[in-house]
């Protein structure tokens, strides 16, 4: 794992959340995305080298809307970048870490993406990113 690649903070509403984290961090959103796969929208904030995702339920069976009807807003998962994200996959599972996903999936801002149940990792919710390369 090389560097956190971002946070992720499930919100109830990126329209009160969004202006909110303008303010917050003193940044602009430089991007939103809706990621049909999950049922989720994203909105993504740059604070020097480091990122902020904000996840708002686009259903009420997503995942993030069980995270918030269950826990209410706030820190959802940390992201970490890795080179090659199958290789860093069987490294976890080699070491008894539970997986959410078995393969990689597509997740927002250019990334395939996998999860590792946070049963294994002090209750706190772990993404893997690897950035898609286009050749």
């Amino acid at each position: 794992m090389n560097k956190i690649e971002h946070i992720g903070i499930a919100v109830n509403n990126l329209n009160k959340s969004v202006p909110l984290y303008e303010l917050l961090l003193n940044t602009s959103c430089y991007k939103t995305e809706i990621v049909a796969s999950e049922h989720v929208n994203t909105a993504f904030f740059r604070t020097g080298e480091n990122k902020v995702e904000l996840l708002e339920a686009t259903s009420d069976d997503s995942a993030i809307a069980r995270f918030l009807e269950k826990k209410g807003e706030g820190i959802h998962h940390i992201a970490f970048a890795v080179d090659d994200i199958l290789e860093e996959m069987e490294r976890l599972k080699a070491n008894g870490f539970v997986l959410l996903n078995e393969v990689p999936k597509k997740g927002a801002d250019n990334k395939m993406v996998c999860f590792v149940h946070p049963k294994n990792t002090n209750g706190v919710l772990i993404e893997l990113c690897q950035e898609i390369k286009w050749v």
